[in-house]
Parts: C-alpha cells; sequence; structure tokens
C-alpha cells in the first residue's frame, strides 16, 4: 500500500472515529489480505473465508443499525473502507456492493423479519450479497427484463437468466430484478431475494473471463423454475422494484466515484515512487521536465477530483445527494481515472505494460468502471435531462 504520498487535501468529514477506522481498515488489510494478492491473482480467484475474515474485522455493513448486526455508523464509514480495500490493491473484493448497495435495500424495503433474518448475516460474512440486474441484450435499461417472477400458490416461481453479476460465485442471497406482472412495464418490476442454499432450480454459471478484475467472481446466474415463499418479495407490495432501484442508484454510483479516486490516489503514488527509484541517461526519471509537467497535471486533477467526491459524500451523508450529481461524479472521475492511468502507465514505460507490474492491472481494471453502475453515456443523459 502506498498512501499519503500524494498529499492530498483532507477529507473535511473524516471525525476521529473514522480515522481510527481507516488506521483499523489498513492494518488488517495490510495482515490479512495484502499478502495473498499476488496468488489470487494469478488463481483469478480469492477464497471464500475472505469474507468471514472481513465480516470479523467489522468492515462488512459498516452503515447497518446494529440492532441488525451492522456497525451502526453511515456512509462515511463504508466510503472509508471502500477507500482502503482500494489503496491495498483490492479492488476486484465485492463488498462495497454487498455492504452499499445488497445491505441497504434490504434495510430499506425490507420487512422487520426481512431485516432480522438476512442482515445479521450478511454483516458477519456469512451470507454473501449480490443483486442480479443485467441480463443477456438489456444491459442498462432494467425496464426490459426478461425474467419473471410469477404468482404460485402462496408464492412465486422465478425463471430468467442474469450476466456480468459481481459475487456471482460466492454468492448465497441475491437480490433478483424480475417482472411480477410484465403487462405493466417499470410498474411491474419487483426485487426478490434468493437464498440460494434453498433454491431448487437456481445455478451458477461460468466464471466470466474479463480484460480486467481478474480474481473477482463475476458470474452468469440462472433461475429455472425456481419456487419462492411469499415473503421472498422484498417488502409488502408488488411493482416497487423499479422504484426501489431508482432510488438506491445514486449511492451506487458515489461507490464507484469513491473507487475511482482512490485508484487514481494508488495509481499516482506507485508512479511517484517508480520515477523517483528509476533511471534513464544517468537520470532519474523524475529529473526530466516532461515527467515533473505529467505528474503536476495530474496531481492537480487528482485534488479537483478529490475536492467533488468529497463534496458528494458530505451531500449524501446528509441526505441531499441528488441523481444528476452522483451521476456527474460517476461519469467524470471514472472517465479521469482512465485518463491518468493511461499516462501513468506511460512513465513506466516498458515495464508498465507488464502484468507483473501493479499499473499495468490498474489500467486493465479502471475500464469497467466507466460502464457498470451505468454506462458513463447513461450518466450524460441523466445530466442532460437538469439542463
Amino acid at each position: 500500500m502506498m498512501t499519503g504520498v500524494l498529499n492530498l487535501p483532507r477529507s473535511a468529514w473524516m471525525t476521529e472515529d473514522l480515522v481510527l477506522l481507516e488506521e483499523q481498515a489498513r492494518r488488517f488489510l495490510a495482515a490479512e489480505f495484502v499478502p495473498h494478492l499476488e496468488e489470487w491473482h494469478e488463481k483469478h480467484s480469492y477464497p471464500r473465508d475472505v469474507w468471514t475474515k472481513a465480516g470479523k474485522a467489522g468492515l462488512l455493513c459498516a452503515s447497518i443499525p446494529e440492532e441488525y448486526g451492522g456497525a451502526g455508523g453511515s456512509f462515511a464509514h463504508e466510503a472509508v473502507i471502500d477507500r482502503e480495500y482500494s489503496l491495498a490493491g483490492f479492488d476486484t473484493f465485492g463488498a462495497p456492493l454487498h455492504s452499499g448497495i445488497v445491505a441497504p435495500y434490504i434495510l430499506h424495503y425490507g420487512t422487520e423479519e426481512q431485516k432480522r433474518r438476512w442482515l445479521p448475516k450478511l454483516a458477519t460474512g456469512e451470507l454473501v450479497g449480490a443483486i442480479a440486474m443485467s441480463e443477456p441484450g438489456t444491459g442498462s435499461d432494467l425496464q426490459a427484463v426478461r425474467t419473471t417472477a410469477k404468482k404460485s400458490g402462496n408464492g412465486y416461481v422465478l425463471n430468467g437468466s442474469k450476466t456480468f453479476i459481481t459475487n456471482g460465485q460466492h454468492a448465497n442471497l441475491i437480490i433478483v430484478v424480475a417482472k411480477t406482472d410484465a403487462s405493466l412495464g417499470a410498474k411491474g418490476v419487483s426485487l426478490m431475494v434468493v437464498e440460494t442454499a434453498e433454491a431448487a432450480g437456481f445455478r451458477r454459471g461460468r466464471k466470466l473471463k474479463k480484460l480486467g478484475m481478474d480474481s473477482a467472481d463475476t458470474s452468469e446466474l440462472f433461475f429455472e423454475d425456481v419456487a419462492l415463499p411469499a415473503e421472498s418479495l422484498l417488502g409488502t407490495e408488488e411493482g416497487q422494484g423499479f422504484y426501489q432501484l431508482m432510488w438506491e442508484l445514486p449511492q451506487e454510483r458515489l461507490i464507484v466515484s469513491a473507487h475511482a479516486v482512490a485508484m487514481i490516489e494508488r495509481a499516482l503514488a506507485l508512479t511517484v515512487d517508480y520515477v523517483k527509484q528509476r533511471q534513464a541517461f544517468g537520470r532519474k526519471i523524475l529529473e526530466f521536465q516532461n515527467t515533473q509537467f505529467v505528474l503536476a497535471e495530474c496531481k492537480s486533477e487528482a485534488t479537483v477530483a478529490k475536492v467533488f467526491l468529497d463534496h458528494c459524500i458530505e451531500r449524501h451523508v446528509k441526505g441531499e445527494l441528488d441523481t444528476v450529481t452522483a451521476s456527474m461524479a460517476k461519469y467524470w472521475l471514472t472517465d479521469l481515472l482512465g485518463k491518468i492511468i493511461d499516462r501513468c502507465l506511460q512513465l513506466f514505460g516498458g515495464y508498465g505494460y507488464m502484468d507483473e507490474y501493479p499499473i499495468s492491472r490498474l489500467y486493465r481494471d479502471a475500464r469497467v468502471l466507466r460502464i457498470y453502475a451505468g454506462t458513463n453515456e447513461i450518466m450524460k443523459l441523466l445530466i442532460a435531462r437538469s439542463l
């Protein structure tokens, strides 16, 4: 981990307890996860017990109330932990989605029974959460999902397939976007919660090969006549799924934005360290004016990015972050990530192209941030509607 090298502005929302959490998370990750990252990268997977270790360390569901097994914090606590995952180089771990997306759906829309049943196990890592939105042929168009949950007796029968699902190989609690009434369009969408251990007809497809995020367990999922009890419907009313999705998407996009800024920080820290040591033509690479100018630009842009992200986090913690601003953050910060990492890799020369150098992995891993949680083109459409 290479943190603090850039001396970027300290976040104004960082309270004393958040600083302690930052230090605790950093120590834990350095001791438990960082020594194994190379091995997991080579195997293109990480072990299941990573989840229970993170849960035991208090790094899962930090914003979930204590009465449901969480740490009782706010989104600021999630943001601190997510940043440490990225600074440690563990970008492929699906905990930000598990803690910051899946668990809040249950907290905000679940019945009291559902919250007490699922949230404590998500906090310990006994349950690994996923949300199954994307389907072959639908992408960002959530109104066009074909997966159906049809009434059958006192419950439902779920049929459909999903793809690009983060945590797909490990997840044993999956929120599935499905049509409970295909004739109603967006008003016919509901969220169904599937506990895979009890779901005959549920099948995991292959772990997908990707451009980056090699050890992330992104997968296909299949649901073939999966019988679900009535209480698998998230909440108490059918047809609320599209509203629930739209309400939670700003936080998902903010999580991606925070990930992007942390990856920028790590890329610049790695690059500054490299150019201070590497020599060419008898001089350290940092001594060349071109290197200084490139990194001066990158540090300036990283500072602007972090200030904007901090502004968004402060607003979100107060409940004031709107969809348009979250979309601006997601699009602009992930675009900037790609530009900065490209310039950083160039300063590594040929070594930057080698997989053994972390900057090479960062380059590949960063690309998907402009696609998931809604493509950046979708973000621009949402922003344009506010004009």
